[in-house]
């Protein structure tokens, strides 16, 4: 089996988030993917990153174009009908202090969802979310994706929770055992509550249907389809999967387009401060001036320490 030759784990970088939430955004209808997508990340990705408190803001965009081999079938266990998505975004605090502090900042973030999410819907990770393996060297990737990257949302079986979460976290151990796994980041989500819902965005669907209530999220990087594809049909991803549909009802993956990190330990990064795409041609460019406090302040940044 092919395997990757990244070297190194900086899993343990991403501990300082003590407190995480992941949301999965749906674009409003009629709004063209591409005009979303731009807004989303030049236009409401630099004002969250603004709001006080925030420790951590990561963007992942949703392909609906997907490979159809991006998690196999296992035990007649299959994705969720109609389950479609467009991204799903982390939101994370070093403190409970820095979250409230937040929340109080957020309402003017949340009155722009309207312009371009038809649904949001916010799932706590009040523990954090743990990252078991990263090979990937760049801390603040921003970047339409060259790698195999996905998230894999289970959708909890009825009965015993506790046991289905501790089924998924054996399974990602060993599968961030395996060579082939260049990432594995796990959001053990708390159940979302259609009573409290959240994000509180006006004029934006916040309903979740009952399969969606129970879920985790598995985010995998590969290197290729190729590797992926190696790894599943292997005898060892084969044994650790077996059994799954005891703790599973659906298993829904979703191809990764981008990844996008404008807070990391609350640091604003450049895509933070200027856009996503103006940093992507800072960096293609080499323009290391426009990084410099003295340009950054210019557009709201404080010196990085």
């Amino acid at each position: 089996m092919h395997t990757s030759e990244f070297a190194g784990d900086f899993s343990a970088r991403d501990s300082r988030i003590a407190i995480n939430s992941y949301t999965t955004v749906l674009r409003r209808t009629g709004v063209p993917h591409n005009l979303f997508a731009t807004y989303w990340r030049d236009v409401h990705g630099p004002l969250c990153a603004r709001l006080e408190g925030l420790g951590w803001y990561v963007q992942h965009h949703l392909s609906r174009e997907q490979d159809a081999h991006l998690w196999p079938i296992i035990d007649e266990v299959k994705p969720l009908d109609g389950y479609v998505l467009d991204g799903g975004v982390e939101i994370g605090f070093m403190s409970e202090a820095d979250q409230q502090r937040f929340k109080k900042a957020s309402a003017i973030l949340f009155s722009d969802e309207q312009n371009m999410f038809e649904e949001t819907l916010a799932y706590d990770v009040p523990d954090g979310s743990n990252t078991l393996v990263d090979r990937l060297p760049d801390p603040i990737p921003n970047e339409t994706s060259v790698l195999d990257r996905m998230h894999v949302h289970f959708h909890l079986a009825d009965g015993n929770q506790n046991a289905a979460r501790d089924a998924i976290k054996k399974l990602a151990a060993e599968m961030a055992s395996a060579s082939a796994v260049l990432k594995l980041r796990l959001h053990m989500a708390e159940p979302y509550d259609n009573q409290q819902p959240a994000p509180p965005a006006p004029d934006v669907d916040h309903h979740a249907s009952e399969p969606r209530l129970n879920i985790v999220v598995m985010e995998l990087a590969f290197e290729s389809a190729w590797t992926r594809r190696s790894y599943y049909a292997s005898e060892s991803f084969k044994s650790i999967t077996r059994g799954i549909s005891e703790h599973v009802r659906y298993i829904t993956p979703f191809g990764v387009s981008g990844v996008y990190t404008y807070v990391r330990d609350a640091i604003m990064t450049t895509a933070g401060v200027r856009g996503s795409r103006q940093a992507e041609l800072i960096s293609q460019l080499g323009a290391i001036n426009q990084t410099h406090d003295d340009v950054e302040t210019l557009f709201g940044a404080a010196p990085r320490a």
